[in-house]
């Protein structure tokens, strides 16, 4: 084989090892998010229209949601946040009501991070190096200390009377603070009351 045949040869391996390597690193590069979780991709300031106001804003990250984006090496770095529901068991020991008579009330509550957009930036100023226990754990605190605040205005026999409206002055009261952390109560319910 002549030497300038072996040089094109050469050449041409190595051009399409050079394509390969470059294929590979996109790829790895290159995530998926399903319509259950969020990608927050940060590190470079891109321009977009805040959800809020509707004014143009720069934003030192992005948001992907049921989608696909390509991560830049070394520039940028990704983070997810879960939307899925979390099982919240809330527990309240020995809370005394308005007359005083101490009672245990157990309730269940489906909480998750909002679909909506300022939700899931609040989410991700909030939690995004949290894992899910952490998650549910600032829930249910939040949870409990609005029903025990919630028993202690209520007597014992407003309290079994009408479970429905309980639990719903609940989930009312409690749903500002949740959505100040970009979380939304899904639904609250009492399961057990007793004193």
């Amino acid at each position: 084989m002549p030497g300038g045949t072996l040089v094109v040869v050469i050449a041409i391996f190595g051009i399409f090892f050079v394509l390969i390597a470059l294929a590979i690193v996109y790829a790895s590069r290159y995530k998926k998010v399903g319509p259950n979780e969020v990608l927050i991709i940060s590190g470079r300031t891109t321009t977009v229209t805040d959800p809020a106001s509707g004014e143009r804003v720069k934003r030192s990250f992005r948001i992907v949601r049921g989608g696909s984006a390509f991560i830049w090496p070394v520039l940028e770095r990704v983070d997810s946040i879960s939307l899925e529901l979390m099982t919240i068991e809330v527990v309240t020991n020995s809370v005394y009501t308005s007359q005083g008579v101490p009672v245990t009330v157990d309730g269940v509550a489906q909480v998750k991070v909002g679909s909506d957009e300022v939700s899931m930036i609040t989410a991700a100023e909030q939690f995004l190096s949290k894992n899910v226990e952490e998650i549910e754990n600032v829930a249910l605190q939040t949870l409990e200390g609005h029903l025990r605040a919630i028993l202690g205005t209520l007597s014992v026999e407003e309290i079994y009377r009408d479970r429905d409206k309980f639990a719903q002055r609940v989930q009312e009261v409690s749903a500002l603070d949740m959505r100040n952390m970009g979380l939304v109560i899904v639904s609250f319910t009492i399961k057990n009351i007793h004193d």
